[in-house]
């Protein structure tokens, strides 16, 4: 049944459909799989009780099937609305909220016949790439449970590593699904941004860094994810269709990849990242992508001050009200307080010129990918690094002077709502998983899904080497 369990969701879906296996046998099956592997890793919160799951999943025998996830259990990453869950962000001051109705993608899930058994852990707020928070603690790395599993989408990432659910949701904004993906050896896609809609609440105009998106152990399950979460919304004006994502087939010939390196020496890595990307690279020239080293298209220092500025406004008009009252402002992490700050202090003008400065490197990606399909980057620049560590200070003796400078390689494909696939690619000597980096322009999240599809079906990290225990 384990066996199963790790087939992935669309094979689960077949298994379910075939009767192969009843709802209620995976449900009771995935219970005690989380039972028993989630207590030492903390990846699932906010579990529901068994008997209401074991209830649901009778019903949806009974019912007529709704569609690919009809019957497989799911949990939801804890900034978005589970109706009659809580939603607590990873904070304090939201402990027992319990929402009252789905978010929009959330609901379209269950009407794919999802069944929503809880919630994935995350920092507060989602903010940081290491999932730990005052309300659940800390999400602990399978491969090395003193080591952090990265974030925001880090409870996700460990769900899927070992097996605890066959596919997940996660969010992006720098990185929150392509960070935990690749140290937990998983797949993970930052969509094109509008693809998959946000809430249709408060402004939908001006902010677009952040984006929900698809998390898997392979590309087809990430596809069908995806065709499921995205669709315009008549509420939104950026939401974009989609097309079919789910029947990809694998296609690396003749791909032509960019590898950007360290950015002309901006990014500074922990040694051995580089080179696990590199002989990823190779590999992929072995399946016929025509691999080459680019230059940095753009400024590095240009697209940071950009996004500094934008990421600290947007997420100031989430959590300022929270600030703005003494009480609940002693209670938000360091890194919240550090956000709000800067982006109360900002002008307009200065708001204009930060995406003044997106807008010409969106323009200069364009010419790049005029040039190349595919540029190529780590996920990450250091290995997971011990979970009591709120971030790396330093990279290969270079000073970090934010709580999220270390993952500046994220920024590139955020900053103007690029496509992104995470690929694994292998292990450090210490046994520690890391990522790569496919990134796309905008509008082609079928051809990088394919070109994944292809580089699973010659490697299948998640299954080759699965965390131990597991």
């Amino acid at each position: 049944m384990d066996d199963l369990i790790r087939a992935g969701g669309l094979a689960l879906s077949d298994a379910v459909a075939r009767k192969d296996i009843s709802a209620s046998e995976l449900m009771a099956a995935t219970l005690d799989r989380i039972d028993r592997i989630n207590p030492d890793l903390n990846a699932i919160v906010s579990l529901r009780d068994r008997d209401s799951l074991m209830d649901e999943a009778r019903q949806a025998e009974g019912a007529e099937r709704k569609g690919w996830l009809h019957g497989i259990p799911i949990a939801i990453k804890d900034l978005s609305n589970a109706k009659g869950l809580p939603t607590t962000m990873g904070s304090p001051l939201f402990a027992g909220q319990v929402a009252e109705g789905d978010s929009l993608f959330v609901s379209r899930l269950r009407a794919a016949g999802a069944i929503v058994i809880g919630k994935t852990n995350t920092p507060e707020f989602g903010l940081g790439s290491q999932t730990y928070n005052a309300v659940f603690g800390a999400t602990s790395n399978p491969y090395d449970r003193a080591r952090t599993c990265g974030g925001s989408s880090g409870g996700a990432a460990v769900a899927l590593a070992t097996g605890l659910l066959s596919v997940a949701d996660g969010s992006d904004m720098m990185g929150s699904l392509r960070n935990p993906a690749g140290w937990n050896n998983v797949y993970g896609m930052r969509p094109s941004w509008g693809l998959v809609p946000a809430d249709p609440i408060g402004d939908s105009f001006l902010h677009q860094l952040s984006t929900a998106g698809p998390m898997a152990r392979n590309p087809r399950d990430l596809g069908a994810m995806l065709e499921t979460m995205a669709g315009p919304d008549p509420r939104l004006p950026h939401a974009r269709g989609s097309g079919s994502m789910a029947d990809i087939a694998p296609l690396a010939d003749g791909v032509r990849i960019g590898w950007l390196g360290d950015w002309g020496g901006a990014f500074a890595y922990e040694a051995g990242v580089a080179d696990l990307c590199l002989r990823a690279l190779q590999a992929f020239g072995d399946l016929g992508a025509r691999v080459e080293e680019i230059a940095p298209p753009h400024s590095a220092e240009a697209i940071w001050r950009s996004w500094t500025t934008l990421r600290s406004w947007q997420v100031t008009t989430g959590i300022e009200p929270l600030y703005a009252t003494p009480a609940s402002r002693e209670r938000l992490k360091p890194e919240a307080i550090w956000e709000v700050e800067r982006g109360l202090s900002y002008s307009g003008m200065e708001i204009h010129k930060a995406s003044v400065l997106r807008s010409d490197w969106f323009r200069k990606a364009a010419e790049v990918f005029g040039q190349v399909d595919v540029l190529a980057l780590p996920s990450a620049q250091v290995f997971p690094f011990d979970k009591t560590v709120e971030w790396p200070r330093d990279i290969a003796g270079r000073q970090m002077d934010t709580y999220h400078r270390w993952m500046e390689v994220m920024i590139a494909a955020s900053l103007i709502g690029l496509p992104v696939v995470n690929v694994p690619v292998g292990f450090s000597e210490a046994g520690l998983p890391m990522g790569m980096q496919l990134i796309g322009p905008r509008g082609s999240d079928r051809r990088l899904l394919e070109l994944a599809q292809a580089w699973h079906e010659a490697t299948d990290w998640p299954a080759a080497q699965r965390p131990p225990g597991t």
